[in-house]
């Protein structure tokens, strides 16, 4: 029990912090690390036991060569340092690449048990393949439980869904507010035209009067 307790500590501890020197390429392998050694939990994995525990140690040692290189540089040094990781580099791409095509793999045969492991393996570019993740998992959502990356991605989608559905509430609103603000502009329009026009009418029978009492004026010094 100790040990285990021990060799969790000491791994949290190796794998806490990395060397700077080459951290472009040394960053990859020792965040991968971690996430590679978890492959041996998977049935899949297991003829690549023993490949996984070599690379392992040899990450660890490579990651205790960066920390030394750190506090004392020289020519050879480095030069040996990035020959190792250069090598390890290899291996890491060759357990990423196997991993994608165990997914592949898994989709094709109808494996959904597999297919949840790989695809929160941390080691597969899920982003790529959301949409085929997404559409496998509610082909087999009775077989899959959708923790971790399945999980993240359905409550994206349900807060990009909620994000889009108030987006449209507003454009409704703000589209209602316009027709209703067009509906009050044309009725001010109607009932300044009708006074208008009113006092159009009103105007123009003053006219008639006026001319029929002028009418009236001159009929009467004619007589």
């Amino acid at each position: 029990m100790y040990k285990v307790l021990f060799f969790l500590l000491f791994s949290t501890i190796v794998f806490a912090k990395n060397p700077f020197p080459f951290s472009a390429l040394g960053d990859i392998i020792y965040d991968n690390a971690p996430k590679i050694e978890k492959l041996k939990k998977i049935d899949d994995f297991a003829v690549y036991n023993k490949k996984i525990d070599n690379y392992i140690l040899d990450v660890k040692k490579a990651k205790e060569e960066g920390f030394r290189l750190e506090k004392k540089s020289n020519a050879i040094l480095r030069k040996s340092y990035l020959e190792k990781l250069r090598s390890l580099a290899k291996t890491n791409d060759y357990f990423v690449h196997l991993v994608k095509v165990l997914y592949k793999n898994s989709i094709k045969t109808d494996n959904p048990e597999l297919f949840s492991k790989l695809v929160n393996s941390g080691l597969l570019d899920t982003d790529a393949y959301k949409k085929e993740i997404i559409n496998y998992y509610f082909a087999h959502q009775k077989s899959i439980d959708p923790h971790g990356v399945i999980q993240k991605y359905l409550d994206e989608d349900a807060k990009l869904k909620a994000k889009k559905e108030a987006q449209q509430r507003r454009y409704n609103n703000k589209k209602a507010k316009e027709a209703e603000r067009i509906r009050y502009i044309r009725e001010q329009d109607k009932i300044q035209q009708e006074r208008l026009e009113k006092k159009l009418q009103e105007e123009l029978q003053e006219k008639k009067m006026e001319i029929r009492e002028y009418q009236k004026r001159e009929l009467s010094k004619t007589i």
